[in-house]
């Protein structure tokens, strides 16, 4: 799972970077990924997370 918060699903979303003189070039915007240490049933877990769902306690930190 490259770039893709584990709980909600959030990824890389495609665009356009667009100039004053309307050219269009393509870009990327990443999700804000943290690994965290989590509390997954009983064992503990390294998962990418990102930080909306770490800030709204959707994670459990071990």
């Amino acid at each position: 799972m490259a770039r893709r918060c584990e709980i909600c699903g959030k990824g890389t979303v495609s665009g356009n970077n667009v100039s004053h003189a309307k050219n269009a070039t393509r870009r990327v915007w990443r999700a804000n990924l943290v690994k965290v240490k989590a509390l997954i049933g009983a064992s503990r877990a390294t998962i990418k997370v990102c930080t909306r769902c770490l800030k709204s306690d959707r994670v459990v930190k071990a």
